[in-house]
């Protein structure tokens, strides 16, 4: 059965629909966007039989009430976010009219809930995900919003639960340094990578604030815009590094100091505001 199969109750802070992304269109001046924790989403997917790409709803700091228009199989990754029925990292079984409602994680900042069928609103440039820097995909939900569901797919879930860590404790993220680490003083390199670094209240999906000590330049002047990527650990005059996520800008003309590993980043897009957080060098 495809159809409508969601209503939206209540968004928390702000949900949006996601997938992993539109990627390849930098050139044209578009991001890849797609959840911040692709790790969560690809795992809700794979809890109720979907493709790993399916849209899912991306809830932060939880708030997140659905209703089901028909009998739903659903999960809820990310984030462990009380839960009104049935339990995170599990394959839920919502009846008709059931409530599924999300309370305010514990730990983490991201959740994901995903609908067997995937959610099948209008894609734009290939995906369904929201881009909140570019302003592309569907809007952020609101109460009263229908999601569309696409029909179930032959392959039935065969686990019931995903024992995964959801201890975010202080992440510890590994990052290259450079491209433009010779701009800053040994010194401004040595802070970045030995003192803990506070997540700003204006983190967002396009970047993650950080207070802590500013970092002192070594060049001064202007540097051509450049392309950027998820990850880069961009330093705007102030000295205060901002790390780039999911809704990044494809160019920027401040220097990057360094890049955190793709691998690190799901556990970044978990960091929430006044938590701490450190950098390390990646090794081999």
């Amino acid at each position: 059965m495809s159809g409508n199969a969601l209503e939206i109750l209540a968004t928390g802070p702000l949900a949006t629909v996601q997938d992993l992304g539109r990627p390849g269109l930098a050139a044209i001046g578009v991001g890849a966007s797609g959840a911040a924790d692709r790790s969560a989403l690809r795992l809700a997917n794979r809890l109720v039989g979907n493709p790993e790409g399916a849209a899912a709803v991306e809830a932060t700091l939880g708030g997140l009430a659905v209703r089901a228009l028909r009998p739903l199989t659903v999960a809820v990754t990310g984030a462990p976010a009380p839960l009104s029925t049935g339990a995170a990292r599990s394959v839920i079984q919502l009846a008709e009219g059931e409530r599924l409602e999300l309370g305010t994680p514990p730990a983490g900042l991201r959740s994901y809930l995903a609908v067997r069928g995937g959610l099948t609103v209008p894609e734009v440039l290939g995906s369904r995900s929201r881009d909140l820097l570019a302003a592309l995909g569907p809007p952020p939900l609101a109460p009263g919003d229908v999601l569309p569901a696409g029909p179930a797919p032959a392959a039935f879930p065969c686990v019931d639960l995903a024992p995964v860590r959801t201890a975010f404790g202080e992440p510890e993220l590994r990052v290259a340094l450079g491209p433009r680490d010779d701009w800053f003083t040994p010194e401004a390199v040595r802070r970045l990578l030995a003192e803990p670094w506070t997540v700003g209240a204006a983190s967002d999906r396009v970047g993650m604030r950080l207070e802590g000590p500013a970092l002192e330049r070594a060049v001064g002047g202007e540097l051509p815009s450049e392309g950027m990527v998820p990850g880069a650990l961009q330093v705007p005059p102030g000295g205060r590094p901002v790390l780039f996520l999911a809704d990044h800008p494809v160019t920027g003309g401040y220097p990057v100091v360094a890049c955190v590993l793709r691998a690190d980043l799901d556990l970044a897009a978990q960091a929430r505001p006044g938590q701490t957080l450190r950098f390390r060098v990646a090794r081999g």
